[in-house]
């Protein structure tokens, strides 16, 4: 069984759902996003997504691009987020990570090259935001090979025929996108995911995690009560944000508050 499906099976029988924060790989440098990392799964993270910058983030609002930028400034590379993944793993081999980001970069470091690295630096699953089902058959090879999942992104507009084919394409779970548009603009209310989760639960038996527009610990706790997990990413990434100093460097402050962030969601998220 993989970390992903060992996981949500182990909330399943404690009766909640997952807390899946997000990170960007070298934001605002290598070490402060590394101790981030680390420090994810003690403050209550269940699952980790970690973003891999890219230059042209266009599923991403601006807290994303801004974080990507920094991330990007500070020397992110495929090979320097693996590294971190690596860093990481030497103490934690239970957290699921995935990594999150955009084909480019994947295709210029090769795909068999990049499936094999990223499973043995540790990761468990790949979100490429701009990869359709249509398209993934370069991909879904070497990651079939290396036993990563290919998470698939469902949207409020996808229909009856496009659900089937994009969950005949996903495993690990699926992401729900909760919102049409950019990362971080707004949120769903309780009825409409509620009515979404309702056609995915008789659609497919993976996991389903809510993302985009969850910013606060009772949207969290009421997103992984109505599906299986909820991701939170800006407004994470909008706390990071206001630590830094002047010239975007990490301040005494920066891990210690993002990690109190993530532990407030945590309890929200447990709370019976």
């Amino acid at each position: 069984m993989s970390r992903i499906a060992a996981r949500f099976a182990a909330l399943k029988e404690q009766g909640r759902g997952a807390l899946i924060p997000y990170l960007e790989a070298c934001d605002p440098d290598f070490d402060t996003a590394l101790a981030l990392l680390r420090g994810m799964p003690e403050a209550g993270a269940d699952l980790i997504e970690i973003g891999m910058p890219f230059s042209d983030p266009s599923a991403d609002g601006p807290i994303i691009q801004r974080a990507a930028q920094r991330g990007l400034k500070a020397g992110a590379t495929l090979p320097r987020v693996l590294e971190m993944v690596s860093a990481f793993r030497q103490n934690d081999a239970d957290t699921p990570l995935i990594l999150m980001g955009y084909l480019n970069p994947i295709e210029s470091y090769g795909l068999e090259r990049f499936c094999a690295d990223a499973s043995k630096a540790g990761i468990d699953g790949l979100i490429i935001v701009d990869l359709p089902p249509e398209e993934a058959a370069p991909l879904e090879g070497p990651t079939r090979e290396h036993g990563l999942d290919i998470i698939r992104l469902v949207a409020p507009t996808t229909d009856d025929e496009r659900l089937r084919l994009v969950l005949n394409h996903a495993s690990g779970f699926v992401y729900y996108v909760s919102i049409t548009g950019i990362t971080g603009t707004r949120s769903a209310s309780d009825d409409d995911l509620t009515a979404a989760l309702t056609r995915l639960r008789a659609a497919t038996d993976l996991p389903v995690a809510i993302g985009f527009g969850i910013r606060t610990p009772e949207q969290a706790a009421s997103a992984s009560r109505i599906a299986d997990g909820a991701v939170v990413a800006s407004a994470l990434l909008a706390t990071l944000a206001d630590t830094l100093d002047a010239n975007d460097q990490a301040t005494a402050q920066t891990v210690p508050t993002v990690l109190q962030g993530v532990r407030a969601l945590s309890e929200a998220v447990r709370r019976k």
